[in-house]
């Protein structure tokens, strides 16, 4: 433990996606505008049960490292529950996640403890401004907010509300900023991105913005895209996959299950064989795209068929980038009341699943050695391919910058490199 010195800048401690990354450094624009030093905001997420059990084991934490500071607490845990933590003598304060994003939410004036409103009554999201992210080499752009749908798992439309759309030229703004402070890759995020557009004006796609991103900032120099529905790409994000190299070749699919009675259950929108049209013809039009995906592993009623289905298609797709959650019932979800699947059955199927997955990034990562990759650096030796394979480099190189290096290895989890020109 350090000495309990009082903190010279607000320290935030994110939980969850990459939308949660962005707004963290939303507030902390507005907590240092507000003159807010000694505080700890901590960013909360809701996806699962752990998750909302670390929120409040770093509330814990927070307030032993830092007795005096002030802990705020924000994010879908706080806006779904702020009665858990309204209840630790630790927090101080409790913002939602519409009030998380308003600078008159933080300062010394401040005296509501609980400040968590209808998160459905959000109407639009505004274009927080923002000039970088703290320690991260890559940029994450807001473009979208909320979900329209109701899958039968999921408790976070009722922390973010309905979908709402960054508009155009906001969206465009930001990219312009950050591009001139250095960065020159970007990650388009939201909780449902292809619904972008439909609530604004002409309803633009997913696809038709990111064209018109590309044109507008030719400075971005990759372009990369969190989780896609599988039955949700438009026309125009197709012709991207096909013809444009700085849009990066890895898609991450809202995957769930691979079995369609596991897949009508929860609501989701797609059926097993979609996942596969959707698969063959990323891979017809991009033959090097390499596949991640999110799936839940013991959803309520599911057999070991079921189960065994999910792990075919992980192996018949071969996707190499799995994000696998054991089922999590989050209470007031019509899927807390299904029939519950054993715990034990669930680790050990979640188990199965992301060996199937590293089984799959090991062998392309093998693929890679022996080629050059263009690489954008994360720190001092370690970085991401276009591919998002994990790399370790044999040398030193500033982080955010794009690098072209020679692929000398791997142990089956990263991949290890030499300068390019060393090899030649």
């Amino acid at each position: 433990m350090g000495e309990n010195k009082p903190l010279a800048a607000p320290e935030i401690i994110t939980f969850g996606c990459r939308l949660n990354t962005y707004e963290s450094e939303v507030m902390r624009g507005h907590a240092m505008s507000a003159g807010m030093t000694n505080a700890v905001i901590i960013n909360s997420c809701a996806v699962t049960n752990e998750a909302e059990r670390q929120a409040r084991q770093a509330v814990r934490k927070a307030r032993r490292e830092h007795p005096d500071a002030k802990i705020i607490v924000t994010g879908c845990a706080a806006q779904t529950k702020p009665e858990q933590f309204s209840n630790m003598p630790e927090v101080d304060q409790i913002l939602g996640n519409m009030e998380k994003l308003e600078p008159e939410s933080f300062g010394l004036k401040q005296t509501e403890r609980v400040q968590v409103n209808d998160i459905m009554s959000a109407e639009e999201t505004a274009g927080h401004l923002i000039e970088g992210f703290d320690g991260r080499a890559r940029a994450f752009l807001q473009i979208q907010n909320g979900c329209n749908h109701r899958c039968t798992f999921c408790i976070i439309p009722y922390g973010r509300g309905n979908s709402r759309s960054v508009p155009m030229g906001a969206i465009v703004d930001q990219a312009r900023s950050l591009t001139k402070n250095g960065y020159k890759e970007f990650v388009l995020t939201g909780v449902d991105i292809t619904a972008y557009g439909e609530d604004l004006p002409g309803s633009p796609t997913l696809g038709q913005m990111c064209r018109r991103l590309l044109a507008a900032v030719p400075e971005i120099a990759h372009l990369r895209l969190s989780s896609l529905d599988p039955v949700e790409v438009d026309d125009d994000l197709w012709r991207l996959i096909e013809t444009e190299p700085r849009l990066m070749p890895h898609l991450h699919i809202s995957l769930q299950a691979g079995d369609d009675m596991v897949l009508k259950r929860m609501k989701r929108r797609h059926l097993r064989d979609d996942v596969y049209a959707f698969v063959e013809k990323a891979r017809q039009l991009r033959p090097d795209v390499v596949f991640g995906a999110d799936i839940i592993a013991g959803f309520p009623t599911e057999t070991d068929e079921m189960a065994a289905n999910s792990l075919k298609l992980i192996e018949d797709c071969d996707i190499a980038y799995m994000h696998v959650f054991p089922y999590s019932a989050r209470p007031g979800t019509p899927a807390a009341k299904m029939p519950q699947v054993p715990g034990d059955l669930r680790k050990a199927r979640a188990a199965s699943l992301r060996a199937a997955g590293d089984k799959n990034l090991s062998r392309f990562l093998e693929s890679l050695v022996g080629t050059k990759q263009t690489v954008l650096v994360e720190n001092d030796t370690t970085g991401r391919t276009r591919h998002y394979a994990p790399v370790e480099l044999d040398f030193s190189a500033t982080g955010g910058e794009i690098i072209t290096v020679e692929i000398t290895g791997t142990n089956g989890k990263k991949v290890f490199a030499a300068p390019a020109e060393s090899i030649e």
